[in-house]
């Protein structure tokens, strides 16, 4: 089908649609579903609101912006990349981030508890003065920490340099460079010695057995930050054994493990763990107290 084959937003959107699903995509990168994906791409690449596609479905395109939404849709069909990776941006609620294949598509049901300050666990938010991000990837959590605790400062340490590339551009994006500092470690090992107030980690935890049946789009990012051993369990077992010397006598740990909570309870089994209600339900992020942390 050439470009002359279209005219409207609304022929495309269709079009797009009806290839998604034909090729079979994943969609779990921000969108659910074909038509959510297909509208984000086309009003990202004709550069129009992200919200508002209705009142653009009968407009005229021109032929060069035909042509550049049939290369994003073809880029998405047949090289099953995420759509952050072409639009080169991710969104966390309200929150944008720049996003390459360096580091996985931001996601994360922290971000979800991050605006509520954690509450009851947390008691006095204003009084949080440090937190500690591992595994930060883009960047999205610690940038979204420091905007809901405006008097803490955030360290936050991954051990790829090209995730702290990548991280490095977002803090500088929303000017954070004084309260956000970055740092290249295999967890605590370069971490300051100092207590936090908080500690929060989107580790790998994906096990092997699930590793093996990622579709396409999940075997586009680095898979250094998925993997997460047989069970999923390896960096989360060192972060929890690690945590308590890290926190204050009132600080918590926050961990997210996706859908391993049946591992996690495995590899825990004599922690009280508390877990917190996401969108997903309650099984995706678990909380510990200091003094629950051995």
């Amino acid at each position: 089908m050439t470009p002359h084959s279209f005219t409207t937003i609304r022929d495309l959107l269709r079009y797009a649609v009806t290839r998604f699903n034909t090729a079979g995509l994943f969609f779990g990168h921000g969108s659910s579903n074909a038509l959510d994906e297909a509208a984000y791409l086309i009003l990202h690449t004709l550069k129009l609101p992200l919200d508002k596609i209705e009142p653009f479905f009968d407009a005229r395109l021109l032929p060069h912006e035909i042509e550049a939404v049939l290369q994003v849709i073809e880029k998405r069909s047949v090289d099953r990349l995420p759509a952050a990776y072409i639009t080169n941006e991710a969104w966390l609620g309200d929150y944008r981030f720049y996003v390459d294949q360096r580091v996985i598509v931001p996601r994360s049901f922290i971000a979800e508890l991050i605006p509520d300050h954690f509450s009851p666990w947390l008691q006095e938010p204003s009084a949080v003065s440090d937190i500690l991000e591992l595994c930060t990837g883009s960047g999205c959590l610690p940038i979204m920490l420091a905007d809901a605790f405006p008097e803490a400062h955030v360290d936050t340490a991954d051990i790829s340099a090209d995730a702290l590339a990548v991280a490095r551009r977002n803090v500088d994006d929303y000017e954070l460079q004084d309260r956000i500092t970055l740092i290249e470690s295999d967890l605590y090992s370069k971490v300051p010695a100092k207590k936090y107030d908080l500690i929060v980690t989107n580790p790998p935890y994906v096990n092997s057995g699930s590793m093996g049946k990622l579709p396409p789009e999940y075997l586009r990012e680095p898979q250094i930050a998925l993997a997460g051993g047989s069970d999923g369990m390896d960096l989360v077992r060192q972060i929890v054994a690690g945590a308590k010397q890290r926190l204050t006598a009132n600080g918590i740990l926050v961990v997210e493990i996706g859908n391993e909570r049946a591992f996690a309870e495995a590899a825990f089994p004599d922690l009280e763990m508390t877990w917190v209600s996401t969108s997903a339900g309650d099984d995706m992020v678990f909380l510990l107290t200091a003094d629950q942390l051995p």
